[in-house]
């Protein structure tokens, strides 16, 4: 099953990943389906949580940091989702390009400290 299939039931998606979920709470890639699942559906308090879940699960996942730097923004919590999004580029995040344009980021992206961020990334000419 995919979670990004076309033709698919976002309510029927998160209540089977749900009920994996519970069957086996640290079962990473649902974690992170599920946080992008919620945040597509606009739950972003549930999107924040498995964010949370999987920075805890995977510490050193850039990804995972990032993904928590999303919801934090979306959350207007500009200072949290800035340490997460610099926590992400620490453990190796490097897509400038996505970074750059990434509506979840949107809160962010006047903000000093971000486009510090953005300069550590941008690729060299």
């Amino acid at each position: 099953m995919s979670a990004k299939g076309k033709g698919s039931d976002p309510a029927f998606e998160i209540a089977f990943f749900e009920s994996v979920l519970r069957r086996d709470p640290g079962y990473v890639d649902v974690v992170e389906i599920l946080g992008g699942l919620y945040t597509k559906q606009g739950r972003i308090a549930d999107g924040l949580k498995m964010d949370r879940k999987l920075v805890k699960l995977q510490p050193s996942n850039a990804t995972a940091h990032y993904n928590l730097a999303c919801s934090l923004a979306l959350s207007r919590r500009k200072a949290d989702a800035l340490r997460a999004l610099r926590q992400a580029v620490h453990f190796g995040y490097r897509d400038f390009d996505w970074m750059q344009q990434d509506p979840d980021l949107e809160e962010l992206k006047q903000h000093p400290e971000f486009l510090s961020l953005l300069e550590q990334l941008k690729p060299q000419s």
